[in-house]
């Protein structure tokens, strides 16, 4: 039995439909999270775990009890929130505790567990510190202990690095994955960013306009999205509008206006004549020179016409003969090159037949 259970749950204010009959299961010691654009209805539902919210319909469980009658400070979950929400006026060590103390815990106990929690997220040493004293990813880290501290079934995370600066945010990622697995608390995170959804989670529930769009691995949700929006709204990809012309012997060959035939890896149910689109991401276009001789299945010559260099990759636009325009990912991997091509430079790009992925319209 999954330790958390939604079924069918509706959230309406007024007649706007902030949740539409979502359903998912969250496993013990999962971290599972809920990602989307801003109004998607993620938060939402995560307020209804919590039981800052209730639903209009459907139910939620936890271990199979339905938390409908329990009100949020009884129930065995605590939320981290993005503006950490610690009090200023006291130390650390007496933040992390305040949980224990409403609860009535002992003091002697509350005095073993805090230093134990704080030990877990590497910051006893500042048990005497004010938030003042200490840096953003350290309040951030005493916000997870103080959703630690009472042992919860499940710890809601409601977009908690959003107000980290980016080197911090990804410092930080490692520290929930260290976290989470050795402490083996169930975590359903929100967040609207694609990268930390990836790099974090054992599953993640893709949303758009309050319903869940896709629920898969990382990896199956990147490289085989469902629909448009799950290929458009995961990373960057290029989406060629394609009329498929025939599936058999495993490709499927598909007519792009504007560029020709192409082939793809087959589709089960994909019929000549149907619609849809390739979704084919950036780096799996290969990038050379325009006399370069080209093995893929799908080639094409054309100019770069912009480009955006970040470090270690380079992104090129490139406007294909026939003014189609790709987006190409290359790796900065030689020595002493900041980048291989200029504006203007004539250059062939091509993918193999499984680079890209059909999805029907």
């Amino acid at each position: 039995m999954a330790l958390l259970e939604i079924r069918n749950i509706t959230r309406r204010f007024g007649e706007f439909e902030a949740v539409k009959d979502v359903s998912f299961s969250v496993e013990s010691g999962e971290f599972f999270t809920l990602l989307g654009p801003s109004g998607c209805g993620k938060t939402t539902i995560l307020r209804m775990i919590a039981g800052f919210d209730l639903p209009d319909a459907g139910q939620i469980l936890l271990d199979g009890r339905d938390l409908a009658t329990t009100p949020a400070e009884k129930r065995p979950i605590h939320t981290v929130f993005q503006s950490y929400a610690l009090f200023p006026h006291l130390t650390v060590g007496q933040n992390v505790a305040f949980p224990l103390r409403m609860a009535g815990i002992n003091p002697g106990e509350i005095r073993r567990r805090v230093r134990e929690t704080l030990a877990q997220v590497h910051l006893d040493e500042l048990a005497e510190h004010f938030p003042h004293e200490i840096s953003g990813g350290q309040k951030q880290r005493v916000a997870l202990a103080r959703g630690l501290v009472n042992r919860p079934r499940l710890l809601l995370l409601d977009e908690p690095l959003g107000a980290l600066d980016l080197k911090l945010r990804e410092e930080m990622q490692l520290e929930l994955i260290k976290l989470q697995r050795e402490v083996g608390v169930t975590f359903v995170f929100v967040t609207h960013a694609q990268p930390e959804a990836l790099a974090l989670s054992h599953r993640i529930a893709v949303m758009n306009q309050g319903r869940v769009e896709q629920l898969d691995i990382p990896a199956r949700i990147y490289s085989f999205p469902h629909n448009r929006f799950v290929a458009d709204f995961i990373g960057n990809c290029n989406l060629l509008q394609v009329s498929v012309l025939e599936n058999r012997e495993g490709n499927l060959r598909l007519a792009v206006a504007g560029l020709g035939e192409i082939l793809a890896a087959a589709v089960a149910d994909a019929k000549p004549g149907d619609l849809g689109v390739l979704a084919l991401r950036p780096e799996q276009i290969r990038i050379g020179a325009v006399d370069s001789t080209a093995s893929a299945a799908n080639s094409f010559a054309g100019k770069v016409r912009d480009y955006l260099y970040v470090g270690d990759v380079t992104t090129y636009q490139v406007t294909l003969d026939n003014g189609y325009e790709l987006t190409s990912l290359r790796a900065n991997d030689t020595a002493g090159r900041a980048r291989f091509f200029e504006l203007g430079d004539r250059v062939r790009v091509s993918w193999p037949v499984e680079a890209g992925h059909y999805v029907r319209d």
